[in-house]
C-alpha cells in the first residue's frame, strides 16, 4: 500500500525563521510506533485528512507514535532569549492531507513539564497538558542506550516506558516496501494537524534535519492516553510495530500556530 520513498527527496533547506519561531534541542529523542485497527478512530478527523495506512499480515493497519524527549536549550531561533529545559511527550497519528497529498500527522497533543505550557494551552488553544515528566537514561560509551526509563505522572496522559538498545538490534519496518521508506514515513513528517481545544482546525510546522535514529527493543509500556482512547490496549501496548532512538537532535518550530477552515 506504501510507495517507496527517498528520505534525501524530502530534505530541504530550512526556511528562515523570523518572529517567535523556536529552536530547541530534543535529548533522549524516541519515536515508539504502533500498529492499531483504524476503525478504532473513525469519525475523529476533517474529511480533508485519511489515515496514512501500512498493510501487516493482510491487514490494513493505521499507525501511532508516542514520542518522548527532553527540551534542552529551548528558545528563540531569532534573539537572545533564555534557555529552557523540559520533558516531553507527543502523540501522533500518520496521516494524508487528501488537498495537497502531502504526509503529515494527526497530533493528538502533549504532556509537558514546564510551566511555559500555559502559553500555547491558554493563548493558542493547543492540546498542551501538564504532568510530571521523569527520564532515567544511561548509555554506554558508544552511546547506545542500556537504560531508558521515562515515566509521566499527569492526568491526561499518565506514562512509563523502558527501552534499550542491543548489539544485535536490527532494523525491521512492517508494511513499508523497505527501511527507508519506514523511516522517511516515521521520522520526517513535517506538518501536523490537531483539533484545538476550543475545536477549530489547527495546524502548525516544523523543520529538521535527516534524523540519524537507531532500532531499539522494548521492555515494558503503559500509555494512559491510548488504551483511554481504545486505540492500543495495556497488552498491544508491549508489542510496538517499531522504536527508534536518537540521543539528540534539533528540530525549528514555526509559531504561531495557525487556524485553518476544514473545508480549504
Amino acid at each position: 500500500m506504501q510507495a517507496k520513498l527517498k528520505i534525501t527527496d524530502l530534505l530541504h533547506p530550512r526556511p528562515t525563521p523570523s518572529g517567535i519561531d523556536v529552536l530547541c534541542k530534543l535529548q533522549h529523542f524516541a519515536i515508539i510506533t504502533y500498529a492499531f485497527d483504524p476503525a478504532r478512530f473513525d469519525g475523529v478527523m476533517p474529511s480533508r485528512f485519511k489515515l496514512d495506512t501500512v498493510l501487516i499480515d493482510d491487514c490494513e493497519k493505521a499507525l501511532i507514535s508516542v514520542v518522548p524527549f527532553i527540551d534542552v536549550d529551548f528558545t528563540s531561533a531569532v534573539f537572545p532569549f533564555p534557555k529552557f529545559k523540559m520533558g516531553q511527550t507527543n502523540y501522533r497519528i500518520y496521516i494524508e492531507d487528501t488537498h495537497t497529498n502531502e504526509k503529515c500527522v494527526w497530533f493528538l497533543g502533549t504532556t509537558l513539564d514546564s510551566w511555559t505550557r500555559v502559553i500555547p494551552h491558554n493563548v493558542w488553544n493547543l492540546p498542551w497538558y501538564s504532568g510530571n515528566v521523569m527520564f532515567d537514561c544511561v548509555q554506554a560509551e558508544n552511546g547506545t542506550y542500556t537504560k531508558y526509563i521515562m515515566e509521566t505522572k499527569a492526568s491526561w496522559a499518565p506514562a512509563k516506558v523502558k527501552l534499550f538498545e542491543t548489539p544485535t538490534n536490527e532494523l525491521s519496518l512492517q508494511g513499508f516496501p523497505d527501511n527507508e521508506t519506514g523511516l522517511a514515513f516515521l521520522t520526517h513528517p513535517l506538518r501536523g494537524y490537531y483539533h484545538r481545544r476550543d475545536g477549530k482546525l489547527g495546524t502548525y510546522h516544523v523543520w529538521h534535519k535527516q534524523l540519524d535514529v537507531a532500532p531499539a527493543r522494548l521492555a515494558e509500556a503503559n500509555f494512559g492516553l491510548l488504551k483511554r482512547l481504545g486505540l492500543v490496549t495495556l497488552e498491544e501496548q508491549q508489542y510496538p510495530h517499531s522504536v527508534l532512538l536518537e540521543p539528540m537532535n534539533e528540530f525549528t518550530i514555526y509559531l504561531p500556530p495557525k487556524i485553518l477552515d476544514t473545508v480549504v
